[in-house]
Order: C-alpha cells, then structure tokens, then sequence
C-alpha cells in the first residue's frame, strides 16, 4: 500500500499548469488583486463544504470521495482550458475547490487508518513524511515536463489539458485500495448523523487547547505559504526576462519561452529539495527532542525567511529573493509532515478526515483573507513605485505573523485530551 500511497501523490502532482499559473492568469490581463479575489473564491468555495465533504468521506467512504473529488479536477483543468474571461476562471477554480474539499484529509486519514491496522501508528511522520516526498518528486517531473510543454507550444493553455492524463490514471490508481480504508462508513446515516457527526468533531476542536492551538499554528504557517508562494513565477518571469534580454538568443524566444527556461529548473530543484525535506521530517523532529519543539525550530526559520524576502523585495535582488522562496518551500515541506502527524495524535480513528478536514478549512480561511490582500498590497507597492521592487508586502506580512507564534510557542501549551468513547458518545 506504500507504493499506492506513493503513487498517489506521484499522479496528484502532474499539475503541469502550477508552476505557470499565475504567469497563466496574468497573460490574460488579469491584475495581481483580482488574482488573489480568484484565490480567495476558491479557498471560500473549499470552505463552504469542507467540513461536511470531510464528514461524507468518514461516513459513507473514503475511496469514493476521493474518486468524486478527482472528477471534479478533471473538469476543472478542461474549464481552464479553455477560459479567456473572468467568468469561466471563477467557474474552473469551483470546480478545482470542489476537488480539493472532497480531497483534503481524506487520504491522510486513509493512510493512518492502514497504519493503525497494520499496527505502526508510531511511524506516522516518517510513513507520512514518505509518501508526500514522492508527491514533490512528481511536482519535480511535472515542472520540467510543463517547462518543456510551454517551450514547444509557446503557450501555457495547453498544460492544462495535459493534466486530465495524469489525473485519470489516478482514478485508475482508487480502484486497487482495500475497503478497509474506507474507514468505518455508514451508507445508510441520515443527514441527521452527519451533522451530529461534524457537530461532534468541530467541538471537540474548539473546545480541546491541543487541538485549538494546532488549527490557529495551520492557520498561520500554511495559511500565509498558500497565499504567498506562487508569487515566485512573477519573480521568476521577471528575472528570466532580465537575464535573457543579455544575450541573442533571447531574439528567437517570446517572453513565455524566456519565463520557462528559468520556472522549470528552478521548481525541479525546489520540488527535489522539498522532496528530500518531507522524507527527513521524522529525523528533524527526533533532533528537536518532539515534534512541538520542531515546530518551535520551524516557526524560528521562517521569521529569517520572511525577512529576507521583505529586504530582498524592498531592494529588488532577484537572486536572494529566489532563493528565499524556495528555501520557503523546502520549510513547509519539513512542517507539512509534523504538523499533521501531531492532528493525527489528537484525534480519533472515527473524526480522522474531519478533522483533517477543519484543519485544512481554517488554512484555507486565513488564504482566503490574505491572498486578495496581498495582491492588492502587491499592486499599490507596483504602481506607488514603493521600493525597488514590488513584491516586499509578502515578507512583512510573513514576519509578523511567523513572530506571533514563535513567540508564543515558547511557552508551553496544555495537550489535548485523548478523545475517548465518552467524549464521542451521543446523551441518549
């Protein structure tokens, strides 16, 4: 089952468009903030079913959300394809908010469940960890194979057809895991148990300290990196271009071309990095002495991070503020694996996916807030001529909210209870 795990996320990853996207939205004359509004619909769309796809999966089977969820992308990326207005755009990125709310959670807690049956839940960030390097090394193959797609075609709409490949294969992929990873569904529950089941778990993540604080550390860690970390492509782009425009070649190449000679290398790298990252995280928390004190060591690195992308920004060095980016990336992937192995030890085997589900919800609401912000803040900074560069709003931001909880991760928080029978158990 490892290999089907692996090669999950190995297929998941072919999303050749990625690495292209906001280059993409931007060809087509679309601004910085109303990039960051078709951010925040999506990350809105995801939240408004969230919970209750998470619940679905726990209670009528988890193989088949994932395969509904998988469909939807594939809608997506042909709507996408097929868009040149902003209308369309809001229809594809609904579409791919659909898949990633019937996704999110749903195969980690598979994952775990295999775990406790073959009785290794002490190995879930490095199984864990594991299975989402293989998803960077497919990110690492996809950026190059997008990078070579958008050299030839001379255009970014067709990686987004290339992508209904891979993602049907995947659907292929669902067939062959064992029903005993569909959890423990219910395929006659009544609506009715479906909110007392999402009721049940929502309040046990408000009301229990662990819980609470992993879901305000989600929405500050991962909220911010999705909100921020494709504005490395317009960084990229920009100095492509710069560098390209120094030699004669560049006279045979349009600026799409130029933009995929330096995207594609530098996500493969950036994706193999982040790759040996996620595999290692089990040993940066063993080091750590736990996995809270690796997530006070992250939190740490990312003020230095964000940082140096505000004073890079501000002076607009390409380079370090390239290398910033990644080294952003390759920390997230070490962070991923930590944190939701520590959801996984406060949650049970019956609220797996809903919880994961909360979690990816309330980082998604933070993107949601952020990401029309940041482009907005992006653009004032571009047209007020605000510094040497434009894209410094993303370091301040990033730094004050990295501050916040290293700074109150130094003090030690209360662990959740252990959720038991009683705490699931419905008053009669």
């Amino acid at each position: 089952m490892i290999f089907r795990f692996s090669l999950y996320g190995f297929l998941k990853n072919q999303r050749y468009f990625e690495p292209f996207l906001l280059l993409a939205l931007l060809q087509m004359g679309l601004s910085f903030f109303e990039i960051g509004l078709l951010l925040g619909f999506r990350e809105l769309a995801v939240n408004i079913i969230e919970i209750p796809s998470g619940a679905i999966a726990d209670l009528y089977g988890r193989r088949k959300s994932m395969m509904l969820a998988f469909v939807a992308y594939i809608l997506g990326f042909l709507t996408l394809g097929f868009a040149d207005q902003l209308a369309p755009l809001f229809l594809a990125f609904g579409l791919l908010a659909i898949g990633d709310a019937f996704r999110t959670g749903t195969h980690k807690a598979m994952i775990f469940t295999w775990l406790r049956i073959q009785g290794r839940s002490d190995e879930r960030t490095q199984i864990y960890g594991y299975t989402r390097s293989w998803s960077k090394i497919g990110s690492a193959v996809s950026a190059i194979a997008a990078a070579a797609f958008v050299l030839v075609a001379d255009s970014y709409t067709l990686i987004f057809f290339f992508a209904v490949v891979p993602y049907a294969l995947n659907l292929v992929n669902f067939l062959g895991y064992p029903e005993e990873l569909e959890g423990d569904p219910t395929t006659s529950a009544r609506p009715r148990e479906l909110i007392r089941h999402m009721n049940r778990t929502l309040s046990d993540a408000v009301r229990r300290p662990g819980l609470r604080r992993l879901i305000l550390e989600s929405m500050g860690f991962e909220g911010v990196f999705h909100a921020v970390k494709d504005y490395l492509q317009p960084v990229l782009a920009l100095a492509a271009i710069a560098v390209a425009s120094s030699y004669s070649f560049s006279d045979n190449l349009s600026e799409v071309q130029q933009s995929a000679l330096l995207v594609g290398p530098v996500y493969l790298v950036l994706h193999l990095l982040s790759s040996a990252a996620s595999r290692n995280a089990h040993r940066v928390a063993a080091r750590a002495g736990g996995e809270a004190n690796a997530a006070r060591w992250i939190w740490a690195a990312s003020v230095a991070i964000f940082a140096v992308i505000f004073l890079a920004g501000f002076t607009n060095i390409s380079a370090l503020l390239i290398l910033a980016f990644v080294t952003l990336y390759v920390l997230q992937d070490a962070w991923r694996p930590i944190l939701i192995s520590r959801f996984d030890e406060h949650s049970s085997e019956e609220q797996g996916a809903t919880i994961l589900s909360i979690e990816s919800q309330s980082r998604r609401f933070a993107t949601m807030l952020l990401a029309p912000l940041m482009g907005l803040a992006i653009d004032t900074a571009q047209s007020q001529s605000i510094g040497s560069g434009a894209f410094w709003p993303i370091g301040i931001i990033g730094l004050l909210v990295g501050l916040a909880f290293f700074l109150t991760a130094l003090r030690p928080t209360p662990l959740a209870a252990p959720v038991t029978d009683e705490v699931l158990t419905e008053p009669a």
